[in-house]
């Protein structure tokens, strides 16, 4: 009996973050409340408070389970195993599958509203860029150190200018609605490391491996 209240905790509290994330993803943090995840999951707002005390707590649990489930992609083994440029080409498509679900990144809502948000949650959306820039830093420097990659100044500033250019590139294309917009812009972006090469055919990333969205 235990083990099965314990699940059904487990997946109501999954539950409220699915619901949750979506709603950060299309109207932003501040556009819901409570409110609106008991009416579409048809529970109280008392059973919410019962998984996640505050709001804040949730969007705490938000960002980390993002966070894990990004930097997860980008370490499965179609992704971690390839060439500089290809890792660059996945890392570009773990957007363009969001903004193919018709949302935002999780984060880069949460970072128009930063000013806005409770300390825990704007140190837990600086961890988030922090760790892609990272993860961008040691792919540059693995494609500076094969020759495949090429750029000027230094493979931090470089992974930054990524992140805000993939950022844009989806903050712009939304209002359009023209993923083509987003698509162009992300290939320019990458095609101007790899002089050349021609620009990348960018395309999400397999969704049997990879699911940030």
């Amino acid at each position: 009996m235990a083990a099965g209240r314990g699940r059904d905790e487990a997946g109501t509290a999954a539950r409220i973050l699915d619901v949750a994330e979506r709603l950060v993803q299309v109207r932003g943090f501040n556009g819901f409340s409570y409110a609106d995840i008991a009416a579409e999951l048809q529970i109280t707002k008392a059973a919410l408070h019962y998984h996640f005390a505050s709001k804040a707590g949730l969007g705490e649990a938000l960002i980390a389970r993002y966070a894990d489930r990004f930097m997860a992609a980008l370490a499965s083994p179609g992704t971690a195993d390839g060439t500089a440029s290809a890792k660059l080409d996945a890392y570009a498509g773990l957007y363009l599958q969001v903004l193919r679900n018709r949302k935002m990144c999780l984060c880069g809502m949460l970072a128009a509203e930063y000013q806005t948000l409770p300390q825990p949650m704007q140190d837990a959306v600086i961890r988030f860029f922090d760790q892609n820039e990272s993860w961008l830093d040691s792919v540059l420097e693995q494609g500076r150190a094969d020759g495949s990659l090429h750029f000027a100044g230094s493979a931090r500033d470089t992974a930054r200018m990524i992140v805000g250019g993939l950022e844009g590139a989806m903050l712009i294309a939304r209002p359009y609605g023209d993923i083509a917009r987003f698509q162009a812009a992300a290939a320019n972006l990458l095609a101007g490391l790899t002089p050349g090469a021609g620009q990348p055919a960018l395309s999400s990333p397999d969704p049997a491996t990879a699911q940030p969205a």
